[in-house]
């Protein structure tokens, strides 16, 4: 199977090359250092006429920190709705048989929603913290409906989870929540403070992923055959708070210093869980790693870059 993967440099797409490569698929990466620019549609149908794959998995993102999203989000919403829909029109006129694999981010959910089910999905409005990213995540599920009923394209839509792992960005203010606390740590203590600051409460409870589990069930889905327009969550209903987390991350580390919340941040929603209610039932045998294994292996990475 040739396998195109897009947004082949970031946190996840570096990964899933590593992964399918092992696996013996054909495999094309691309992102904007590469060549391709999904907000310029003569960029993606000029890209897709040459490598013409079997399956798109479409990790291309315009996204950051809340923090990020909140300063820069008209932006965020606009190239991340033209990314979307230059790759259904490039796919629709030159490999309608390809199968598409969106990753779509659980900021998605109802900014009210505490376990997420994949029933109330569009029961309300995404966070006004995420509303640029989540709402234009919400639109993949729409185009791949529309592309769906009009052109027979084939797509699979996963919800994730916070993600976390080895390869994520350095930069603070890109780089996923978990992953950038752990960064923001590993400088604490080698600058020796006494103190470390944790934006917001620390009260919200989040459901954390390793990066390999996304990866594995992402792969998988390139020859699931069942309908997966509509969104399944990759859950595991489990989540842990913030202050936890981090409790966990200076476990790893080694940290001694004292955890100090800034309440003048925002939190965001209170709790983010996935129902796990479908996935189970698509992939009963799944093992997820665990939580403080998994962030010992992150540490142990950043640890190492940094």
């Amino acid at each position: 199977m040739r396998v195109l993967v897009l947004g082949s440099t970031g946190f996840i797409g570096k990964n899933m090359l590593s992964a399918l490569k092992s696996l013996g698929h054909d495999t094309v990466g691309l992102s904007r250092t590469s060549g391709l620019d999904l907000t310029d549609f003569k960029s993606v149908r000029r890209q897709l006429s040459n490598i013409l794959p079997d399956a798109v998995i479409n990790l291309a993102a315009h996204v950051g920190s809340v923090h990020y999203g909140m300063r820069h989000s008209a932006d965020i919403l606009h190239d991340n709705m033209l990314m979307t829909l230059n790759l259904y029109r490039g796919i629709a006129e030159i490999c309608p048989r390809a199968r598409i694999v969106n990753p779509i981010s659980n900021c998605s959910y109802p900014g009210e929603s505490d376990v997420q089910r994949e029933e109330e999905w569009w029961a309300g409005l995404v966070h006004f913290s995420a509303l640029p990213y989540g709402s234009s995540r919400r639109m993949t599920f729409v185009a791949a409906m529309c592309y769906q009923q009009q052109y027979g394209i084939c797509s699979k839509n996963f919800v994730l989870p916070g993600v976390y792992g080895p390869g994520d960005h350095a930069d603070t203010e890109r780089v996923h929540a978990l992953d950038g606390i752990i960064i923001r740590m590993i400088k604490a203590k080698r600058q020796g403070a006494r103190e470390f600051e944790i934006w917001g409460s620390g009260s919200p409870v989040r459901e954390w992923c390793y990066v390999d589990d996304i990866v594995e069930v992402l792969i998988r889905g390139l020859t699931l055959e069942e309908d997966l327009t509509y969104p399944i969550n990759i859950g595991q209903r489990k989540g842990y708070s913030i202050r936890e987390s981090a409790e966990m991350i200076a476990g790893a580390l080694g940290y001694k210093g004292k955890l100090v919340f800034n309440t003048s941040y925002p939190d965001g929603d209170s709790i983010k869980v996935l129902d796990d209610k479908r996935f189970r039932k698509l992939f009963p045998d799944f093992v997820f790693c665990d939580m403080k294994k998994g962030i010992q292996k992150a540490v142990e990475y950043y640890e190492s870059v940094l």
